[in-house]
């Protein structure tokens, strides 16, 4: 098998035509390529850009080779990549990239996939605390991209937008004078390319080419390259563009693999842990500063079992699974912090001090004592405070609220799907629908009947969802409208979606109440209520990949408002949000059972 032979490239800032004409004399004299990788901002910086940019789009001018891309912003990117999105070739979950026309694909989020044996991880989009749907990265795409970590197997290639703060530590070279590690560097692509460890780690943003000496890894045999490229057309002619010829790791010899070149340095993260926090990050307690008052979960000044405890945060893979392989690992290894994430304690919450993930996040954020207990004395029982849904908090919008029973309350979505996209909750503070008493059982049957029958004097089916996540919160049961002329696709759409990340429904034709005597409180699940009284059921085992947004993003899929698959992007304001409910409530009241 001949080497494979792939070319890495900076900022394109749309600048296509340059880009390509490049690469077509590149690979005419040292070729062939196999394919290029993009990193960096990709789309235009003005709107002159996007007529060059369409051309290729629109197929005037060609691709010369299979081309992947994560810097997913700049000027035209939303328009463009939500038309992706809606393209029916695209439905599903492609972590091998969104096809955006004749050899150009869009890596979106964060992921690894398998290019002719080659091990591609990436994370798409930028830091920012924004949640754009394009451009950004989520706290979702970080902890993905931690649970592939754990996965066996080296990463060849990993792809980043940012580069990563302290990758300049330990140079013996002379590094140029133009990169300043303070400015423009991302400390959570430190903590990830600390983890992932791979042999070539490519960025782009910094406006300045930098091929570091090659370091060691903690705990790996093999050595990490980092590869910083110049944009496309700069002005200094910095280097843009390189090509490398890797020999996948999968087939590789372990003397092969741990061979190190004479400059290699030590990792630069070693003291990654030290790294300056995020803009806007949470200080740790103690520092004199409000923020302070954010932290609720101090294990700082106690004993720590394992690790050297140099660094400020928490070790994911100790708190996560109760071990971590290093031998020295400079983050907190707390057993106490292992517990509560145990018993469904969001890590955020216990790392950072506060989670900024919303209603997206399954997890508790509130600390539990001995028992199961709350350990917030302002929660009662196993009520949360902090919980999105809980009728006794603070935090819960109740203007959304359409009607409240003796078991469950309905509220309209926030972000909806589609108008009259509802929520069924318990008022009870619950994980999960299944494992409620028979009488709560037969309120949520009454309730799911009334949405049915308000829905068809519409012309339209309720679909009925829930993530039912092991160490969940808050149970919400999703309501959809769906035209009836779509209903007889749902079962196949979810199908289809299903046979894309691996795994096959159990169908259920005997309904909820055959669903609950199944159900494992031990395992998480997903399953939707489909059309014709059946349930496609998926028991979601421990390490496996699942999407928590899975039901909203089939029926983006299905209804063709992939933009709208993430309910971040679809928020309206409170007085919009008022209208909504009143309208809803107005329609809905002679179906209502609580009414």
């Amino acid at each position: 098998m001949a080497p494979l032979r792939i070319l890495l490239c900076g900022d394109v800032l749309g600048r296509l035509n340059q880009l390509f004409k490049r690469v077509s004399s590149v690979n005419k004299s040292a070729g062939p390529f196999d394919a290029l990788f993009c990193v960096g901002q990709f789309f235009p910086d003005s709107i002159e850009g996007l007529e060059e940019f369409h051309g290729y789009i629109e197929g005037s001018s060609k691709i010369p080779i299979p081309t992947y891309f994560i810097g997913d912003y700049g000027v035209g990117s939303p328009k463009i990549l939500s038309a992706v999105l809606k393209d029916p070739s695209n439905q599903g979950f492609k972590m091998e990239g969104f096809r955006v026309c004749d050899n150009l694909f869009w890596l979106k989020g964060s992921g690894k996939f398998e290019l002719h044996g080659l091990s591609v991880a990436y994370l798409s989009g930028r830091r920012s605390p924004t949640g754009a749907q394009f451009g950004t990265y989520s706290q979702d795409d970080v902890d993905a991209l931690r649970a592939l970590a754990e996965d066996p197997g080296t990463v060849d290639i990993f792809l980043t937008n940012e580069w990563p703060s302290g990758v300049t530590n330990g140079v013996t070279s002379n590094v140029p004078s133009e990169i300043s590690d303070s400015s423009g560097s991302d400390p959570t692509v430190s903590e990830l390319v600390a983890e992932i460890k791979p042999r070539y780690h490519v960025a782009g943003t910094m406006g300045a080419y930098f091929d570091r000496q090659p370091y060691a890894n903690v705990d790996a045999l093999h050595v990490t390259r980092f590869l910083g490229l110049a944009p496309v057309g700069n002005k200094d002619k910095q280097k843009f563009i390189h090509a490398i010829s890797p020999t996948p790791a999968s087939t590789m010899s372990k003397t092969e693999l741990s061979a190190k070149p004479p400059n290699t340095t030590l990792s630069p993260y070693t003291i990654v842990g030290k790294a300056a926090p995020h803009d806007g990050a949470t200080k740790r307690p103690g520092d004199s500063t409000p923020e302070s008052q954010y932290w609720r979960y101090d294990v700082s000044q106690k004993r720590q079992k394992h690790g050297d405890g140099n660094g400020d945060r928490l070790c994911f893979k100790f708190v996560s699974s109760g071990s971590c392989p290093r031998e020295k690992c400079h983050f907190r290894h707390d057993e106490e912090a292992m517990q509560q994430y145990s018993s469904g304690v969001c890590f955020d919450f216990l790392n950072k001090g506060k989670c900024e993930r919303g209603p997206d996040c399954n997890f508790k954020h509130s600390l539990q004592e001995e028992g199961g207990r709350s350990a917030s004395g302002a929660a009662s029982s196993n009520r949360s405070r902090e919980c999105w849904f809980c009728l006794s908090s603070p935090n819960v919008e109740s203007h959304l609220i359409t009607s409240v029973g003796e078991y469950y309350y309905c509220a309209l979505a926030k972000g909806p799907l589609l108008p009259d996209h509802s929520l069924i909750m318990p008022i009870e503070h619950t994980p999960n629908t299944l494992s409620l008493p028979q009488e709560c059982e037969k309120e949520l049957e009454h309730l799911q009947n009334s949405f049915r029958a308000y829905f068809k004097k519409q012309g339209k089916e309720a679909i009925f969802f829930e993530w039912v996540f092991k160490r969940g919160s808050h149970a919400n049961l999703q309501v959809v409208p769906i035209p009836l002329s779509r209903a007889s696709l749902v079962q196949d759409i979810f199908n289809l979606a299903a046979e894309k990340l691996g795994f096959k429904f159990t169908i259920i034709k005997e309904g909820r109440q055959a669903l609950r005597t199944q159900f494992d409180r031990s395992c998480s699940l997903f399953y939707v209520e489909v059309p014709g009284g059946g349930i496609l059921s998926h028991v979601v085992e421990e390490n496996e990949k699942f999407p928590a947004q899975f039901g909203r993003e089939v029926l983006a899929g299905l209804l063709n408002v992939a933009d709208r698959a993430d309910w971040r992007n679809c928020k309206d304001s409170k007085e919009e949000e008022i209208k909504m409910v009143e309208r809803f409530k107005s329609g809905f009241q002679e179906y209502d059972p609580n009414q």
